[in-house]
């Protein structure tokens, strides 16, 4: 081990060289996210919610442009990393966007998935995405769960990635708002869920299923509730249902077969808020 540090960035950069390859590989390539620990964060609103909630900038890459806005001027000037102006063209590209470059986007840590990242909060209203395929689902369920009190959001399985820029731009930042946390098996939350039960807090897992024999509103989601919505085609997998203390339904009416998975679990999310307001009142 030679004991560097990380090669320093430029300040400038003007041609798509080995370092632009790099960051424009993090918005296509799960694996260069994986390896290297980054994401790039595009967008005003999803940019500014990671500043706010403490994510690790670890350069901001700006345009140049001559009259930034206040919200840019005030970024690169209080920013706690390395600011890179970029030629417009190679902004436009990391930014995907045809209507010109944007002011800024931002190189991040990509957040531990470490189950400890929970006992940080005490939750008490979880949700459990099992198996998602679609970023633009999960960026979608944060978003809700943002909205609507849930403390966390467990990804189980082998799921789409929170950290593709199509859920970030989903998720309008919310992703950056609470734990998003990757867990490999459901295993690793129900033994999470077993160890808050010893410690007292009686844990219910509720299961979502469009034959699931209870309805959604006849469950008592008032107590530490664990919400697992299941793969949008496959549904929860065989341990998630074993995981679970009950298995429950979205009443439907008309010709859908199904509810999207995302709002499944928003409606889900909603009516656990609903019970809590009331039990309050």
């Amino acid at each position: 081990m030679s004991g560097r540090g990380p090669r320093p960035l430029p300040s400038r950069l003007e041609r798509r060289n080995a370092l632009f390859q790099q960051w424009q590989a993090l918005l296509t390539n799960r694996s260069k996210r994986t390896r290297s620990g980054e994401m790039l964060i595009q967008g005003v609103r999803p940019l500014t919610q990671a500043v706010a909630h403490g994510i690790e900038l670890r350069a901001l890459l700006s345009d140049g442009r001559d009259q930034p806005s206040r919200w840019a001027q005030d970024l690169l000037r209080t920013a706690p990393c390395p600011v890179v102006m970029l030629a417009p063209e190679l902004m436009a590209e990391l930014g995907e966007r045809e209507d010109g470059p944007p002011e800024l986007l931002a190189l991040a840590a990509v957040p531990s998935d470490s189950l400890s990242r929970l006992d940080e909060v005490s939750p008490r209203l979880v949700v459990a995405f099992d198996r998602p395929g679609s970023p633009g689902n999960v960026g979608s369920l944060a978003r809700t769960a943002d909205a609507l009190g849930a403390d966390a959001l467990l990804l189980t399985g082998h799921s789409a990635d929170a950290w593709d820029p199509a859920a970030i731009r989903a998720s309008t930042g919310s992703l950056f708002a609470l734990p998003v946390l990757r867990v490999p098996s459901p295993r690793d939350v129900a033994e999470w869920v077993g160890r808050q039960r010893a410690q007292g807090e009686a844990w219910t897992v509720l299961g979502l299923d469009e034959a699931g024999g209870h309805e959604l509103a006849q469950v008592d989601l008032t107590g530490p509730t664990l919400v697992v919505v299941g793969n949008e085609t496959a549904g929860m997998s065989a341990a998630w249902r074993e995981a679970c203390d009950v298995i429950a339904e979205i009443p439907m009416t008309g010709t859908a077969s199904s509810l999207n998975a995302a709002v499944a679990g928003s409606i889900a999310l909603y009516e656990a808020r609903r019970q809590r307001g009331a039990a309050r009142s």
